[in-house]
Formats: structure tokens, sequence, C-alpha cells
């Protein structure tokens, strides 16, 4: 027990089949506001019960008032993939085929791990989420409307990822493995406390078969021709660890800490075969280009926090302290065998140190009105080192060396206060105001330093009313920041070939977006249903623009205009009796206009995703499930993304008194290799990129549990949340090692 008076108390135990044990002048003082009953012994009963079963299960979501929660682990196809997979099952979300996360259509997002960032994210969301078992996630919150105690980062909105952390007395494990044609996973989870302390940790490890890859290209400009065509073949090896400890003083005071760590390996082979033609069809260049690199990345997060709670139920202060560190290198040897002549070395390494300091307050008045406040502080230092030598001569390229320092610092806080007006009337209103100082610098090359500093006032509120039954309907408003990442910012040229130049833009301002949001939900005779309607406008929408001037692309970054969005989303789910069946669409019409070197740009699309499962729940443990999701092109202002499709079916097994589980897992079995494709278009262009994968899929999952499994509910999250940078369009190179090797 927690959060009792401090007086004498006599306490009854009693277990069904065993006679009640009463103890009698259990005193809690000041001094000694707690006490340790040890081992309570009771006597058995004198009759015996007949066999009962009971069964408790948790929905698969869970509609609440500030967000909507996905229950990953009573999800039977999720076993044997990572976060990925979870994601694309998870209402509102929609995950492309490089692993890139949206949020009702908008990938300006923050994810969080068990309500914490992480540095894991620095370099490529994408590639953070293959390092978390799916095995390893709890449920999943997404929070469309954050109050003010969160971050102005993330104009979509918020993504919770809540891992499994058990709090037990004694000692649990388990542990999980699945082989497949597309990953092999295996991961170690241990669990002990005893009393006041408790030590929990996990680790795994995975490996992804090779896959080989088909690209084509084509650039069609006003007197040329572009064309290029290749194959690749990519394999993944990676590992993540965490270990977790806690320390209750006493019934006041507690201490949390959490390190975790990971590293990726990612090699990639290939080759490009590229012809460079005149419109009379003369041919004016025409060479091969091979590939052979890799990238490692390695990281960590070290979090500690102190908590104080008081006499009065729901009031505590919460002092907490971060460390994160994430280093990412990669390495391209490019060979060209037409001119211009290439053989180079590329060396791409990347450095990110985070400190974040956070203080929060929680102060309930009444039962009817609550306040929090509070503060932070984010220092962030980001290295990015780009080398290259010329392998024929041996020298540096001192034209394509850059060596950059980026510093950036952000100091909040907020108030915000929680009041129920009524019995059916809910209100939360609050504010944010955030100042961030950013600069950057080069070791190298002339080109000149930059910084600069902007402050944002971010209000928020949430109106709630309860209808009959079950039944509520909410409405909100918030302003929301996404500030641009390394990727946009360094101006560094970048060339993935003589053809194709990329650069960062240091005069980025962070995206504004403002949201509105009116939801209803209701549950009626086992049915969910969940429908919002809201509305989004961005201004200073960052964006890349391509211009191409003789047969040379150059792609930069721009707040190139304002962006609006209305959407409806609507969610579903009815169970009968073992068979459940959900549904999830969300469609939005996008409207964006902007100007750039004088010319108009203006694209209107109508944007949707959909999902549908359908499970069942039969005797003797036996679980199935058939699951599909579509996601449409996403829209830009200049072109479209590719659009993405997937089904799937698992069937699982519990085994040895349900502490084992066998299944086998099907990914698009009649779908041997996917082709995606996306289009650019502007005043002097037309530009069309298609690449093929493998998809059919299979696996074979199997898990095991042991050991004591009395958990108990205590609450060990962090409580820093750090905002996620607006990322780069192929998702790496964020922060720190965000320029490709391919120069």
């Amino acid at each position: 027990f927690t959060k009792v008076a401090l007086k004498e108390y006599e306490i009854e135990v009693s277990f069904i089949g065993y006679q009640p044990k009463i103890i009698k002048k259990v005193t809690l003082t000041k001094k000694k506001p707690d006490v340790n009953l040890k081992t309570i012994y009771l006597v058995p009963d004198s009759f015996t019960l007949g066999e009962v079963e009971v069964t408790g299960e948790r929905s698969l979501i869970e509609n609440k008032v500030d967000k909507l929660v996905y229950n990953a682990d009573q999800d039977v196809s999720n076993a044997g993939g990572d976060a990925t997979d979870v994601l694309r099952k998870v209402p509102m979300l929609s995950v492309d085929l490089e692993g890139n996360v949206s949020l009702r259509g908008s990938q300006n997002i923050r994810i969080l791990i068990n309500g914490k960032p992480s540095g894991i994210f620095a370099n490529s969301v994408a590639d953070a989420l293959k390092l978390i078992p799916a095995d390893q996630i709890k449920k999943v919150e997404v929070i469309t409307s954050p109050s003010a105690k969160y971050d102005g980062e993330g104009s979509g909105g918020i993504i919770n990822i809540i891992t499994k952390r058990k709090s037990i007395e004694g000692f649990s494990g388990s542990i999980n493995t699945t082989v497949g044609t597309r990953q092999n996973r295996g991961v170690l989870s241990l669990n002990a406390s005893k009393g006041r302390f408790g030590i929990n940790g996990s680790g795994s490890i995975y490996y992804s078969r090779p896959n080989d890859g088909t690209s084509e290209f084509k650039r069609i400009a006003k007197e040329s021709v572009y064309l290029q065509n290749g194959t690749t073949k990519s394999r993944r090896i990676g590992f993540h660890g965490k270990v977790g400890a806690y320390y209750d003083i006493n019934a006041y005071n507690s201490i949390n800490s959490n390190f975790s760590t990971r590293g990726a390996s990612f090699n990639r082979d290939g080759f490009v075969d590229s012809r460079f033609d005149s419109l009379m069809e003369t041919v004016l260049e025409v060479f091969h280009r091979t590939t052979v690199g890799g990238t490692l990345n390695s990281g960590f997060d070290w979090n500690t926090d102190y908590k104080k709670t008081f006499d009065k139920e729901g009031q505590e202060l919460v002092l907490a302290y971060q460390l994160s560190g994430n280093t990412n290198n990669t390495n391209n040897i490019v060979n060209q065998d037409a001119f211009p002549f290439r053989k180079e070395d590329n060396n791409n390494d990347g450095k990110n140190l985070e400190h974040t300091i956070q203080l929060d307050y929680t102060h309930p008045f009444s039962k009817k009105i609550k306040m929090e406040i509070g503060a932070k502080t984010l220092i962030r230092n980001i290295k990015s080192d780009y080398s290259s030598v010329n392998k024929l001569t041996g020298q540096f390229n001192s034209g394509r060396t850059d060596l950059f320092d980026y510093d950036q610092t952000v100091v909040a806080g907020y108030l915000s206060f929680n009041l129920e007006l009524t019995k059916k009337y809910g209100l939360t209103a609050g504010a944010r105001y955030e100042h961030t100082q950013y600069g950057g610098s080069f070791r190298s090359g002339e080109i000149e330093s930059f910084n600069d500093s902007y402050q944002n006032f971010l209000p928020s509120i949430i109106l709630s009313r309860k209808l009959k039954g079950f039944s509520s309907i909410k409405l909100s408003y918030n302003k929301r920041i996404q500030r641009p990442s390394l990727y946009y910012i360094n101006p560094f040229s970048e060339e993935s070939d003589q053809r194709n130049i990329t650069q960062g833009n240091p005069y980025l301002l962070p995206e504004i977006t403002h949201q509105g949001d009116l939801s209803y939900n209701t549950y009626v005779n086992g049915t969910v249903l969940y429908a919002s309607l809201y509305y989004k406008y961005t201004d200073d929408v960052i964006e890349s623009y391509l211009t191409e001037n003789g047969g040379i692309s150059q792609t930069t970054y721009q707040n190139i205009g304002t962006r609006n969005q209305i959407g409806l989303n609507v969610f579903s789910s009815k169970t009968i009796k073992i068979w459940t069946i959900r549904a999830n669409i969300n469609a939005s019409q996008y409207a964006g206009k902007g100007n750039f070197n004088g010319e108009l740009l203006k694209a209107k699309a109508l944007v949707y995703s959909a999902f549908t499962s359908s499970s069942f729940k039969f005797k003797k443990g036996w679980k199935a499930e058939f699951w599909g999701f579509w996601n449409s092109p996403q829209q830009t202002l200049q072109g479209q993304n590719p659009s993405f499709s997937m089904y799937g079916m698992g069937v699982k097994k519990e085994i040895w008194g349900k502490r084992g589980t066998i299944g086998i897992t099907v990914i698009d079995p009649f779908n041997k290799e996917k082709f995606f494709i996306s289009e650019l278009e502007g005043k002097n262009f037309y530009q069309r990129t298609s690449f093929g994968l493998p998809f059919r899929s299979f696996g074979i999952n199997f898990s095991y549990k042991f050991g004591k499994l009395d958990f108990k509910a205590k609450s060990r999250k962090s409580f820093i949340k750090n905002d996620d940078m607006k990322q780069g369009d192929e998702g790496g190179g964020g922060q720190g090692g965000g320029q490709g090797g391919g120069k």
C-alpha cells in the first residue's frame, strides 16, 4: 500500500479457500512511514472449491480521454516482428515501405519509449524501430492533442511505445526466438526484485537475410534525358540491450535508473548503369558505377529520476536527468568506369550527445482541480565529418570534405490545469513557452558559420463531455512546432552522382501547426466506435525542392509555403464470442501552396490509409489472425511518394501450461516481389523513380516464460520527454552522419 495516513492500523488478510488472519497494531509515523509485514501464512479452510477457470484479458484497443491505446501484447500476429510491424496495426498510424511512420498523414511526430526520448532515433527513426522486438512492446499510446506538459515538438502528435517492464517479488524471465525468410531474432528478458529494490534487463539480437533490390530512374528535361537502372544487395545485423533498477527509499521517496545500449551494422552493395542523352537521342554520357559500403551505428541512453510524493493524493515532485549518445559511421567505396572516372573511398562519421534535465510538479487543489507546472533544458551537440579520398592518387579531395559542428539548446516552461467543471464536463487548459538557440560552424572549407534563436508560445485546450452509457465527446485545440534537423540544415553539397546534388539550408525556420479536433467514442454491446474530425493548418512548411539545369538536378530544403488538411478518422471493433474484427480508416484532403524562385506551386490530393484485421481465439490455447493495410501515395508540392500495402496471417498455440507459445507468420504469400513508384514534376522536368524488393516471407516463433510471475503495478517509467526533430526524406542522417556515402 502507498499514500496512506500516518496512524495505527488493524490489517485483515484473506484469500479464497483460506482462513482470514488479523494483524493488530500496525503503526505508521513520520520517522517510519512504511512497514514491511514480511511473509504472512494463512491456514487452508475446511472446504474445497470445485474447478474454476478465471480468464482476464485487456481490450486490444482502449480509447481514453487524452490518448488512444493499442495493447500490442494482446495481438497474436505481432510475434517475431519488430516495432515497425506493431505500429502498422495501430489506429491512426501508417508506416511506409522504408519504415517511416505517419500519424494521420503527417510524419512530423515525436516518438517516445516509456514516456521518454531516446537517442536510438537520432539518425533514423525507421532503422531504430527495427531494433525494438515486437515481443518486448506492451502497448502503444497515440496522443493527437498533447497538453502543455509535453514538448512543443511534433506537429503531427506523439507516439509513446511502452515496453514490457515488470516489477515482481522474486525472479522471472522469458526467451523468444524467431526464424524466418525475412529476419531472425532472439530475445532474453530477466526481472528480479526483493522488498524495496528491483532490477530488470533484456537483450536482443537480430539478423536479416540478404535482400536483392532493383531500381529504375528516369528524368526528362527540356534538352536531355537521364536514365539509370541498377541492383542492390543489403543485409542487417543488430542488437539492443537494457537494464533498469529502482529503490523505494520509503513510502514518499523513490529513485529509478535505466541504461540502454544498441548497435547495428547495415551493408549495402550494388551497381548503377547510367545514360545521359540529348532529346535528339545523341548519347552524351554513359557510365557504370559500383558501390560497396556499410554503416555502423551505436548508442546509449542513461536516465535517473527522483520522485517524491506527499500526504495529499496526487501531489508529487519529479526531478529527472538523461544523457544520450549516438555514433554513426558510414563508408562507401565507389568505382566509376567512364568519364568522369572515379575511384573513391568516402567516409561519413557522426556523433550526437544530449543532456536533458527536467523538473515537474503536480498539485491537486481538490478532487476537481489539479495544477501541473514544470521546466526543462535540453542541450544537444552534434558533429558530422565527411571526407573523400581519391584512391587513384591517394589524396584527400578538399572540395569534398565537410567537418561540421551543430549546437542546439532548448529552454522551456509550462503551466497546465485540469478541471472537473461538472459531473459531465472536464477541461484541460495550459500553455508552454520554448526558447531555442542554435548555431553551426565548419572546421573545413570556406562556408560561413551561422547562429540564431527563436521563441514559441504554445497554448493547448481540451474540453470533454460524458454522454450516456460509455460514450463521450471531446473538442481540442493545440499549437505545435517542428524544428528542422541537421539533415535539412547542413549546407554542404552531397552528390549521389555527378548529376544529382543535395544541399541543406541553414536558414530554415520551424514549421508552425494549428490543430483542431472533434472526436466521439462509444461502447455498445461489444462494439467500440471512435470517430474524429480534424483540421490542421501549417505555416512555413519544410519540403525538398528540386530544380534542373543543364542535366544536373539541385535539391534543397525551403520553408516553401502553407498546408491545409481536413480529415476524418474512424475506428471500430466488434467481438462476437471467439471472433474479433476491427477496422480503421483515415482520409484527409491535402491542399498545399507555395512560391519559390518565382514559381507558384499548388497541389491537392485525397490521402488515405486503411487497416483491417480478423482474429479468432479457439479452445486449447489456439489463436489466429488475418490482417491487411493500404496506404495511398503521400502528396508534396512537387509530386508523390509511393503507395504501400501489405497483408498477412498468423497462428499461435499455447503450450506447457501457458508458459510457452509456438506460432507461424506469413506475409504476402502470393507476392514474391513488389514495385514502388515515386514522381516529381517541375516547370522544366519530369522525374520518375521505381524500385522493387522481395516481399513474400515466412517465420516461425517460439517463446517461453520461467520463474515466479507475481507482477505488481508499480510505475517505473522515466519522466523525461524530449523531441524528435523533423527527419530527412531518406530517413537517415537526421543528426550527425546524415550525408550518404555515395558521393
